[in-house]
């Protein structure tokens, strides 16, 4: 991770893209959201969805592990380049969390991290917080999925 004084807001990192299928969307909900529209087709046919959708959460979930590979393969560079590679430390949460269109069996949904917010924290001193806004954007370009979540990041020593 890049240290807290070489992030920008308005910085942005495509996290990669996802096609969500019946089965993943149907264990997932059936292990966290089992709602009849996330793991029953014919249910999920009569209900307002029209046809089977993932839960939302599992829609964010996907998010975040695109964002951890995507840092992961970031630190993995910067190290191979002999770059110091910052800590990340806990989240305090996230805010604004929506769904805003359902995804469907074969959506493709495309993720992205934008950064909105940085502020020194003076309770903590070498760190600062980073807040970022995460999308998740479907093939016909509908937004559907967006949340702000921030993380403490390492200051640069000295």
């Amino acid at each position: 991770m890049s240290y807290f004084e070489d992030i920008a807001i308005g910085q942005r990192t495509e996290l990669g893209t996802h096609t969500f299928t019946a089965e993943e969307i149907k264990a997932f909900a059936r292990k966290y959201d089992p709602q009849l529209f996330h793991v029953d087709e014919a249910a999920a046919a009569r209900s307002h969805f029209g046809a089977l959708c993932a839960s939302g959460w599992h829609t964010g979930a996907v998010g975040m592990r695109l964002f951890v590979d995507t840092r992961t393969r970031e630190d993995d560079a910067r190290r191979a380049r002999g770059e110091q590679v910052a800590n990340y430390g806990v989240s305090p949460g996230m805010r604004d969390v929506r769904w805003t269109k359902p995804v469907y069996v074969g959506d493709t949904i495309s993720y992205a991290s934008e950064i909105v917010d940085l502020r020194p924290v003076a309770s903590r001193p070498g760190w600062g917080l980073v807040s970022a806004r995460t999308t998740g954007t479907n093939q016909h370009g509908d937004i559907v999925y967006a949340a702000v979540g921030a993380v403490f990041v390492q200051r640069r020593p000295g």
